[in-house]
């Protein structure tokens, strides 16, 4: 059992009250069975998120639209064991998804995982978003300091010389200052 599936058990272990049901989900072998979890009505969010994760960790595609409903969750438990599925999944929507999900000035208090997600997937959405994003929260009072800081973090990660106006922009932020100066240090010249 790895640990991303061995917290999902023991955050969703309470709130699942020790179920028959429960027990059944985490030990099935059979991916009809979890993906019709994903479609059944008047199931509970737990079981619609063990289904969801032990299908997208083992490469089912069926799972990815439940993923992506987790991925903009309000409990950020739920958000990191939807990113963490994402990933394994392989998606190919998975970065446009993300994409859209950071940059959604309505859900900005959310999009810390997305973020998070775009900048580990690497892919041609990533920067772009980021851009977008991290520019946006540039703006006098915008509370999401937390979320700018992950934009930081993955565009020094991502390495893409098209990050270096918005990282500029930031290095005079008090909380961001530091992270945008080791950001700037990883892009290549020029």
């Amino acid at each position: 059992m790895d640990e991303e599936f061995r917290s999902l058990t023991d955050r969703l272990g309470d709130e699942a009250g020790g179920s028959e049901d429960f027990r059944r989900l985490l030990a099935t072998e059979d991916a009809e069975e979890l993906a019709l979890v994903l479609v059944e009505r008047e199931r509970p969010l737990w079981a619609r998120e063990i289904a969801a994760f032990r299908l997208g960790c083992g490469g089912d595609r069926r799972a990815f639209e439940t993923l992506v409903l987790l991925l903009n969750h309000r409990d950020p438990e739920r958000c990191v064991s939807a990113a963490h599925a994402l990933r394994l999944l392989g998606d190919p929507r998975t970065p446009r998804a993300a994409a859209a999900l950071a940059t959604n000035s309505l859900r900005t208090g959310y999009a810390l995982h997305p973020v998070r997600l775009l900048a580990a997937l690497r892919a041609p959405e990533s920067v772009p978003a980021l851009v977008s994003t991290l520019h946006r929260l540039l703006a006098p009072g915008e509370p999401h300091w937390r979320v700018a800081l992950a934009c930081v973090e993955g565009l020094g990660s991502l390495e893409d010389s098209r990050a270096r106006p918005v990282l500029e922009a930031v290095l005079p932020h008090p909380r961001l200052g530091a992270a945008a100066e080791e950001a700037l240090r990883r892009l290549p010249e020029g």
